[in-house]
């Protein structure tokens, strides 16, 4: 069991509440926005395609998916910054520097975690299939991006941007423009908060020749960066409703949304990082739990 609770430690497995709502989303809004009226009868009806037990394992290998991604992303990503984390007094209790886990078992835990990750969109669709190593390329990319470019907190938003797409790709094989505007708020919304984060490893990061935008901009500036980014995610959310015909429930869901976003900037001062970790983990998993529960309830209330 303590090995378990290490392993859970090591890829952070709380932090799957950021993406795995938003592939929800997608997962149900393929479902909905594939129905059909029956004339003179105002009855919705799903494709012939559309079997519901299929459905429900396809929900099981879209959440083993995302399980299994993000294991392997956070476990490579603790594998290639070991020696970065044992020099940082933030990070030196991680797993990895502090012993409790080797670098080879955290290796082979990302090697698992991908062979199930593909394994999994082979039982879903040929589509799912094919793009399993290009979803793994960007998820297990971003952690080499800290040596070259300011810019990885966008790639890191790339990657959980990928859950509403593959989510819906999982049901329907097809791309569409509603998951695509979902996953482009994820993408901003991420990047925003991750540099957020990344304020508490300015200085390491400068004296370490690792690339951040507070490493880049300094603090002040990389908070009015982040603020930006948020605004085009709220930008996004309230496009997609708009062009989604989604009725009041949405909308209660996007004021959630946008409040934790406006939250987590008024606790956050450059000179004042003491709530980091509130504005990270406590706000944006409000935020995105929340909004999928109104999202989702308004497609079975409306759609339905």
């Amino acid at each position: 069991m303590t090995k378990v609770k290490s392993y859970l430690s090591l890829i952070k497995f709380s932090h799957t509440i950021f993406a795995m709502p938003f592939a929800l989303i997608g997962f149900f809004l393929a479902i909905f926005e594939n129905t059909s009226v029956i004339p003179g009868w105002h009855t919705k009806v799903f494709p012939p395609a559309f079997d519901w037990s299929s459905l429900g394992i396809k929900l099981v290998l879209v959440i083993l998916c995302m399980v299994f991604a993000r294991s392997a992303a956070m476990a490579f990503n603790r594998y290639l910054d070991r020696q970065y984390d044992a020099k940082n007094p933030r990070t030196a209790v991680r797993e990895i520097p502090s012993g409790v886990i080797t670098p080879k078992n955290a290796l082979a835990f990302t090697i698992i975690s991908c062979l199930l990750f593909i394994a999994c969109t082979w039982f879903i669709n040929s589509i799912c299939f094919y793009l399993s190593p290009v979803a793994l390329a960007v998820v297990l990319g971003y952690s080499y991006t800290k040596r070259f470019t300011p810019l990885c907190h966008l790639i890191l938003g790339l990657g959980l941007s990928l859950a509403p797409i593959g989510a819906y790709l999982a049901v329907t094989g097809e791309f569409a423009l509603l998951p695509i505007l979902f996953s482009i708020a994820v993408i901003f919304w991420v990047s925003g908060f991750d540099i957020i984060y990344a304020l508490q490893d300015e200085e390491f990061d400068k004296s370490n020749q690792l690339y951040s935008i507070p490493a880049w901009l300094g603090k002040g500036k990389a908070l009015l960066v982040s603020e930006f980014l948020h605004l085009l995610s709220a930008g996004a959310v309230v496009y997609a409703g708009v062009y989604g015909h989604f009725s009041w429930l949405y909308w209660i869901g996007v004021l959630v949304f946008i409040g934790m976003l406006a939250y987590q900037h008024s606790v956050v001062k450059p000179n004042d990082l003491r709530r980091v970790n509130l504005a990270f983990m406590t706000a944006n998993g409000i935020a995105s739990v929340v909004f999928a529960i109104f999202v989702i309830a308004d497609l079975f209330i409306n759609k339905f």
